[in-house]
């Protein structure tokens, strides 16, 4: 019975994966449905658990002290099932920018920073490579590409320049950005709050890796992309210059508010280990106060994506399968025992592993599936746990930059750009991105194994 809930749990598993990645239903439709069988058929159905499923749902775990306020103590634990920390954490971050959005503030940034350099467009390309990566290190990657993509197809429009090279370079900045705070990408959001790892942990070490890894990265997409996005009309440009930023903000009380809110929350994000407050009840304390500084919340709230929202939580039920199954822990022996429990083996395997299988599955489901793979490698061979997890955030932020479909951040800014009559193929693609992503996995490879 164990061996055939073990097989269904992977069954049920890969085919969530195989229709992500087809890409014919809905993504929160089809890991509801996987995290649905999960807890009927195997959980209920083979394994006759409610336990099973009382720990896959994990309501318990909001209901602790420590769930939202750890004092000075520091909390690392590995919760089964779906990581509410996570779930209300993006929530709330969610809402937060809904608000900004609202209030104007990012229109009027793309435009500030477009009439900073005279509504050129190679340097604009290195500006928004830049905008792209300090964005993300704050607000979730796939919301910096939502606005930045039409940006740039507004401002291309303007100038008569190919949006399509400055989108590529937002889309692998943005991830690559992201990859430096705990906050930035979903893997990341997946692997600190499971880890019970702070803002400041991610900043000192992956956000050293990407620090050197921009200094590489913007020169590499400034020399392949300068030609591409060159204009010579100038008239355009002089019409460009015409333009006043401060038209997209209609109250500049809504536009001060929201951006204070924001501010605060980047404040409690990076003290959040000081204060004892955790990435959760940050989120809240995001998401309570951009309702009470907007006239109307509900239309706020409706504006939100909660669809992703959902495909989280079925996503969470899905790997829980895997790992109440021992399926998880199999596939840890199996890495030890290629390793040798080798550290610089495992950091070289799994970084390329993620890197790979991030490129073409999305590495938001890849990331959840990995970190108890980790927390088990670290238990039973004795190897240092947070250096695993900087790996596997690297090699699966960086991994889904290489394609459009290994990151959720891809997959918005290609949509946007096809809407806008600009396909990106993924040859094109590919062609740029794919280099870019090996260039810093193996910066990331050599800067981890020399400090582990």
């Amino acid at each position: 019975m164990n061996l055939l809930s073990q097989i269904l749990a992977v069954v049920i598993f890969v085919v969530m994966f195989v229709e992500i990645v087809r890409e014919k239903r809905p993504r929160y439709i089809v890991t509801l449905c996987a995290g649905a069988l999960t807890l009927i058929v195997v959980f209920l159905g083979l394994m006759h658990s409610w336990a099973a499923v009382e720990e896959a749902l994990s309501f318990g775990s909001m209901a602790t002290t420590t769930f939202w306020y750890t004092g000075h103590a520091a909390v690392n634990e590995m919760n089964t099932g779906i990581n509410w920390s996570t779930i209300i954490f993006i929530s709330g971050m969610m809402i937060m920018v809904e608000g900004m959005s609202g209030a104007g503030f990012f229109d009027w940034l793309c435009l500030r920073l477009a009439r900073l350099v005279n509504y050129r467009p190679v340097p604009l390309l290195v500006c928004f490579m830049i905008l792209s990566a300090v964005l993300s290190m704050f607000i979730d990657s796939i919301t910096v590409i939502l606005f930045l993509a039409v940006a740039s197809v507004q401002l291309a429009r303007l100038l008569k320049f190919d949006p399509v090279p400055l989108i590529i370079a937002e889309i692998f900045t943005a991830n690559l950005g992201g990859a430096a705070t705990m906050s930035g990408d979903p893997p990341n959001i997946i692997i600190g709050t499971a880890l019970g790892l702070t803002f400041g942990d991610f900043l000192q070490n992956t956000g050293l890796i990407v620090l050197v890894s921009m200094v590489v990265i913007v020169p590499f997409f400034y020399f392949a992309f300068r030609k591409q996005v060159a204009t010579q009309d100038e008239a355009a440009r002089q019409k460009a210059m015409e333009m006043d930023p401060r038209a997209s903000i209609h109250s500049w009380r809504k536009f001060a508010l929201n951006v204070g809110v924001f501010l605060l929350t980047v404040i409690l994000l990076i003290t959040h280990a000081k204060t004892g407050l955790t990435v959760a009840m940050v989120g809240v304390i995001a998401a309570v106060l951009t309702l009470l500084v907007n006239k109307d919340p509900i239309l706020l709230l409706k504006r939100v994506d909660w669809q992703t929202v959902l495909f989280f939580i079925g996503l969470f039920l899905a790997v829980s399968g895997l790992e109440q199954t021992g399926v998880l822990e199999a596939m840890a022996q199996g890495i030890a025992h290629i390793t040798g429990g080798s550290l610089t083996l495992m950091v070289i395997i799994i970084l390329w592993l993620s890197g790979i299988a991030s490129a073409f599955v999305d590495n938001i489901p890849f990331a959840a599936t990995m970190v108890p793979v980790i927390t088990s490698l670290s238990a039973t061979m004795g190897v240092d746990l947070n250096a695993l997890a900087w790996t596997l955030s690297m090699g699966t932020d960086i991994g889904g930059s290489g394609t459009p479909i290994g990151a959720s951040a891809n997959v918005a800014g290609t949509a946007i750009a096809a809407r806008e009559g600009y396909a990106i193929g993924w040859g094109r693609y590919c062609k740029y991105s794919a280099p870019a992503a090996v260039i810093v996995l193996a910066i990331s490879m050599v800067m981890l194994l020399l400090r582990y």
